[in-house]
């Protein structure tokens, strides 16, 4: 195990800079999540850690130890691929056993490390069969397998999961994270799949355009994003947004006008703002309620999608836009029902012009997690 810390990493390929300067610490143990739209430089960012890619500027320490210069395979780091990229040829025990051969490890060495890892991943009864004759979840368990026999320092994992079906993929996680506790190995882990990210995670690096967007444990980010785009990141369904303009500032009790003129009010700190300044108001999902009685609005249902324990209503409210509500599972409205539907001031979340969060009041009271 080891800690990692970067500073003010940068890299550019040619004239286009990709990376623009992230500094991260990530502490000896931690599971910490990058996650980001396509393109935000999350993947590249673990290739640096790698020692796949140069760094064109910045420090990276492992362990207090500046690696920049130093070749991937003594940087003391495992990556797992998305591709699983497990030789064809080779049986599971030899794929598993190749990195520890190929660095002079005497034979009785390699086979206990195998096993062992092999006992923990639960495919020691899969040691001779060749990957093509593995399941998509088998192959990966190997990949991973032949990460863990090299006792590395760091774990790199990249979109691991992305090439598994739906039910494949979720037993998987809840095995890595089994996985994570019994090694306690510092693992850092790139995924676009905001549900891995919340359940994973001890640490999640939001990442937006080559940046560091926001950095904290999955219910800070939750419940305190930082930016607009952190809370319409985290969180399934992901946040509603609704244009509006301040009608009364206040360090309390914000008044907000909507593009129809409706009054919303909101539990938050406006009073750095202006009458007439344009924001965004945020709004969860799973905190509007069919039952509320604070900040009323109303519309028509374009779809209802039926999830078992929950239903996501889509609602057309003309003017104002279209909001999806998270309701229970047994509700019954139809395409077309017209529905009313409120939400606290208290779990309204509001975004300046420039996409930056206001402080909400009593925030820490919200009941809410997420999925």
């Amino acid at each position: 195990m080891a800690s990692v810390k970067l500073n003010n990493i940068k890299k550019r390929f040619g004239n286009v800079d990709v990376l623009h300067g992230i500094d991260l610490d990530i502490k000896d143990g931690e599971f910490v999540v990058l996650i980001g739209e396509s393109g935000c430089g999350k993947s590249t960012l673990l290739r640096l850690l790698s020692g796949l890619e140069d760094i064109s500027e910045g420090d990276l320490y492992i362990d207090d130890e500046r690696v920049n210069g130093r070749s991937p395979a003594k940087r003391g780091i495992a990556m797992v691929f998305q591709s699983y990229a497990l030789y064809p040829h080779m049986n599971v025990f030899k794929n598993m056993a190749f990195g520890l051969k190929i660095a002079g490890k005497d034979k009785h060495h390699v086979t206990e490390k195998v096993i062992e890892a092999a006992k923990k991943l639960k495919i020691d009864h899969l040691l001779d069969r060749l990957p093509r004759e593995l399941s998509g979840g088998q192959r990966q368990r190997v990949a991973i397998g032949r990460a863990i026999v090299r006792d590395p320092k760091v774990f790199l994992f990249d979109e691991p999961l992305s090439n598994l079906d739906a039910s494949l993929r979720v037993q998987t996680r809840v095995e890595l994270g089994k996985l994570h506790q019994e090694l306690k190995s510092t693992v850092i882990y790139v995924t676009h799949d905001q549900v891995e990210a919340m359940t994973l995670g001890d640490k999640i690096v939001v990442m937006n355009k080559g940046r560091v967007e926001q950095v904290g444990a999955p219910l800070d980010l939750y419940h305190h994003p930082k930016t607009q785009f952190v809370a319409g990141f985290i969180g399934s369904p992901k946040m509603n947004f609704l244009p509006a303009k301040i009608h009364h500032a206040d360090p309390e009790n914000t008044q907000l006008v909507l593009e129809s003129g409706r009054i919303i009010h909101a539990s938050i700190d406006s009073s750095a703002l202006q009458k007439g300044d344009a924001v965004q108001i945020g709004l969860r999902p799973e905190h509007m309620s069919l039952d509320c009685t604070d900040n009323r609005f109303e519309g028509t249902v374009t779809l209802l999608e039926h999830l078992g324990e929950l239903s996501y209503l889509y609602v057309d409210m003309g003017q104002e836009g279209e909001l999806v509500l998270k309701v229970d599972g047994d509700n019954h409205h139809q395409a077309g029902d017209h529905i009313q539907f409120g939400i606290k001031p208290t779990h309204l979340y509001l975004f300046d012009r420039d996409g930056k969060a206001l402080n909400r009041v009593n925030a820490h009271l919200s009941p809410a997690t997420p999925l």
